[in-house]
């Protein structure tokens, strides 16, 4: 079936047109005028953009006892304007990454999820076989590898030493290194003198996670990228420092890239203090920060020193798993429910603020992690040939945003009651509708898995340097 979307302003990552857009079964088959089809939409007063991607979730995340929310939430990301998720497949001790992955997708993901998905790795045991495994990995479409320099004692920690031979490994495969930049030796020392003084509540986690250490160990990481020759990806990038280490880097050079968060754009570290234990729910690593890294990071996400924005989604109830850290903040799952909202952040407080530009929005939002992540054109674009992954934009809409009625299945929003301008109304996903009227209504459970191909981030730089020039 033939579907045709007229009479609405086309938003790219390069400007704005007005165009029709017709699509013929998954993939977008032309852009123009004097279109007929099966099916049409009126999009007259919307915006049309690529549907999100968005590429740090965690839907197979557990901490301590408590399990995150899975695949079976997925539609949320599609009421949200986000169309293909990548997610964090975590390594099974003492399995090889590759069969770690093909199980998640097995047992939890396939015939589960209702948008679109690609995959990272997660180094959970950095030994010699692990490392081995690194340039093999795009032979199951998987392009880039996260490993944790945080959270020590926990099985997932990665040391120097781990962390410089998986950037040697990856180097010539064309696989992307990413890291969470803390440095957990001194949020470890740092969290047992809290814990001694007696200060147990959430706003310890905060102190015990300043900004320093996430300075240190981005810095950190990007040396030991510069002595393996490798591009790296710092994610999550929250305060003025580790910022400004991305930057430099990239200004002299080098293949380092970052992307914040939406809830590190528009949340403060405050929140963490709110009394009766709900400073547990904006309890994330790193922590929220003040004003001064706010105005930075949108500064930053403006100008392209971070590249994109991501939810860094992680579905921990706050009634029963946040309450697992009464009397030790340590304790506390960490992570904040967000897939849903990272698109009404970006248009609200960023758009709508003069803070970015629309293009600049769909950039962050959609274009450039799809290229990153190896799943661009085919995603991340409007342009003949690419899925018809489409959403309809309604800028006139007046909303709230709440926990009560949202899909991702957590008790709580770390935004709750925040103003919401705009939605997107319509939603296609490979040419079907999913959304209509900011409802989800398309049959859930269909999406699928989309590779990622290799040397995404060379691909990145490409692509910066041509709008440079």
């Amino acid at each position: 079936m033939k579907t045709l979307i007229k009479n609405g302003t086309i938003i790219t990552s390069e400007g704005e047109y007005r165009a029709d857009i017709l699509v013929d079964g998954e993939r977008i088959a032309a852009i123009g005028t004097g279109f007929t089809a099966d099916q049409v939409v009126d999009a007259s007063g919307r915006y049309i953009f690529a549907g999100g991607v968005d590429q740090h979730t965690h839907f197979n995340f557990q901490f301590g006892t408590a399990v995150v929310r899975g695949f079976e939430t997925s539609a949320a990301a599609l009421v949200g304007g986000t169309t293909t998720v990548v997610d964090f497949a975590n390594q099974e001790i003492g399995r090889s990454i590759a069969d770690s992955i093909q199980d998640y997708r097995n047992q939890k993901i396939d015939g589960v999820t209702s948008c679109d998905y690609a995959l990272h790795g997660v180094v959970f045991t950095p030994d010699d076989p692990t490392i081995a495994e690194i340039p093999r990995l795009p032979e199951i479409g998987v392009s880039t590898l996260k490993l944790f320099m945080a959270y020590k004692g926990h099985p997932y920690h990665c040391d120097d030493e781990a962390l410089f031979r998986a950037l040697c490994a990856s180097r010539d495969a064309g696989v992307t290194i990413m890291v969470h930049a803390e440095n957990a030796d001194v949020i470890d020392v740092l969290q047992q003198d809290l814990l001694t003084q007696g200060r147990t509540e959430p706003y310890s986690h905060a102190l015990s996670r300043p900004p320093v250490v996430e300075h240190e160990a981005t810095q950190r990481a990007i040396l030991l990228a510069e002595a393996a020759n490798a591009p790296l990806f710092v994610v999550h990038v929250t305060c003025k420092e580790a910022m400004e280490a991305v930057r430099s880097a990239y200004q002299r050079g080098l293949d380092i890239y970052g992307e914040t968060c939406a809830h590190y754009l528009v949340l403060d570290r405050e929140l963490l203090a709110k009394p009766n234990f709900e400073g547990a729910k904006y309890v994330c690593s790193p922590p929220l920060r003040t004003e001064e890294h706010r105005n930075v990071l949108w500064e930053a996400i403006d100008k392209n020193w971070l590249v994109c924005v991501s939810s860094d989604h992680c579905g921990f109830d706050y009634g029963q798993q946040k309450h697992l850290g009464v009397g030790d903040f340590t304790k506390i799952p960490n992570g904040t429910p967000s897939m849903e909202n990272r698109l009404a952040i970006l248009w609200t407080y960023g758009v709508e603020q003069g803070r970015i530009s629309r293009s600049r929005m769909v950039d962050l939002f959609s274009t450039t992690p799809a290229k990153i992540n190896g799943i661009f054109p085919q995603k991340g674009m409007l342009s003949v040939g690419s899925d018809a992954d489409i959403v309809i934009f309604d800028p006139t809409y007046r909303g709230v945003i709440t926990a009560q009625g949202s899909l991702q299945g957590v008790d709580y929003s770390p935004f709750e009651g925040m103003e919401q301008i705009g939605r997107a109304e319509t939603v296609l996903l490979r040419g079907n509708i999913m959304v209509h009227n900011g409802n989800l209504v398309g049959e859930t459970g269909k999406g699928k898995f989309i590779p990622g191909k290799p040397f995404g981030m060379s691909y990145q730089r490409r692509t910066a340097n041509q709008k440079e020039e």
